[in-house]
């Protein structure tokens, strides 16, 4: 019989995480406890962190329904959306986290009937109630490098991931530059998939992609400060002939590119719409800054770029050296700019298609799942 998971990751629905792909294929055989996202830092006076803990006071606890309009929640796969005391700094604190945490998942966890559940935490702030769920196995999935990621109460997270690595039965990394961080005798590399089959099938053009005639070159995903906005801007003088559409929710600089006549912000789009859009624009971006979080990255929009077919065009950084072959590599604008013009009468590639179409996402969770018996 299989054992069921409890999972702390971040909060269910929306664009679908490594972990959300992962665990909603796990859940066909295995009852599953999902815990919305209990934060690395602890929440500032911001109208973002203001809405987002109103959110969490007056979210129903217990759904299983999740946040997605576009994908349901799997009947065995109960959501939790708890309240507690984000990344608390103090032992006092972190105590009565833990404490507040317990009391609520306690109940829900009885009601589910698990068996011999494995507790999985993408985040390490869930080291403090690890061994206080009734669970005998713990697994950390990293998928990002900690240390560095924007938005993170870097000291308090260090630690508790320290303390979370001692712990850990089983440590899951999604890039080989993470995978060197820990003792290899429990970690294993398990890096990200793609649903191949919605990025490879023909759909219809996204109506609301521009339609002048012009080439387009597009990126979606979080447009936060990791990309490189001054070799994007410079790029996007260099060509005015082209349109550069990007999708997701803007940050400042991101908003900053609206001042070129040829960009366009779509705002968030579903994840089951995104293949309307790369399928059909001329070239696929990768505009990443170099640093330490990128360097740790394994972008889960680079095998759905190939899945595409369209030309991918990338900085460098570890994780798009496996597909060297089929991506371009630029260092500066003008490269860039080179690549793209490149890139503007290239018909859909099936060999960079056929390279990412056994990385499945059913692949990875096949593979993970004798992992987690094997514990």
């Amino acid at each position: 019989m299989k054992r069921d998971l409890i999972v702390f990751g971040e909060d269910w629905g929306g664009l679908p995480s490594s972990t959300q792909h992962l665990i909603r294929r796990l859940s066909q055989d295995r009852k599953i406890v999902w815990v919305n996202s209990i934060g690395l830092r602890r929440p500032t006076l911001t109208v973002n962190d203001c809405k987002r803990a109103w959110q969490k006071l007056t979210t129903r606890s217990v759904s299983n329904k999740g946040a997605s309009k576009t994908c349901a929640t799997p009947q065995s796969l109960t959501v939790v959306n708890p309240s507690t005391l984000p990344a608390p700094r103090t032992m006092l604190g972190r105590k009565l986290a833990a404490g507040m945490l317990r009391n609520q998942l306690a109940p829900i966890i009885a009601q589910a009937n698990l068996h011999n559940p494995i507790l999985w935490t993408s985040l390490p702030t869930a080291v403090d109630v690890s061994d206080q769920l009734g669970t005998s196995s713990l697994v950390y999935y990293c998928g990002d490098d900690f240390s560095s990621l924007a938005g993170v109460d870097h000291h308090t997270v260090a630690q508790r991931e320290q303390e979370l690595v001692e712990k850990a039965d089983l440590i899951l990394t999604a890039s080989e530059t993470l995978f060197t961080r820990f003792s290899d005798k429990c970690t294993r590399l398990l890096p990200h998939g793609v649903d191949y089959s919605l990025f490879s099938t023909p759909c219809p053009r996204a109506e609301d992609l521009p339609n002048n005639g012009r080439p387009i070159a597009g990126f979606y995903g979080s447009l936060s400060e990791w990309l490189d906005y001054k070799m994007l801007a410079k790029t996007i003088t260099l060509l005015p002939d082209w349109n550069f559409v990007f999708i997701g929710k803007p940050c400042e600089a991101a908003l900053a590119l609206k001042q070129h006549d040829n960009v366009t912000l779509l705002g968030p789009k579903s994840h089951h719409e995104l293949p309307g859009y790369s399928q059909h624009w001329s070239a696929s971006l990768l505009p990443f800054t170099n640093n330490d979080q990128i360097k740790a990255c394994n972008p889960l929009k680079l095998r759905e770029y190939l899945a595409a077919g369209r030309p991918v065009i990338s900085t460098p950084f570890p994780a798009v050296n496996e597909y060297r072959t089929f991506v371009s590599v630029v260092q500066n604008a003008e490269e860039m700019a080179k690549a793209l013009r490149n890139a503007a009468e290239q018909a859909p590639n099936a060999h960079q298609q056929t390279a990412v179409s056994a990385h499945t996402w059913d692949a990875r969770a096949e593979k993970l799942a004798t992992w987690l018996d094997a514990l």
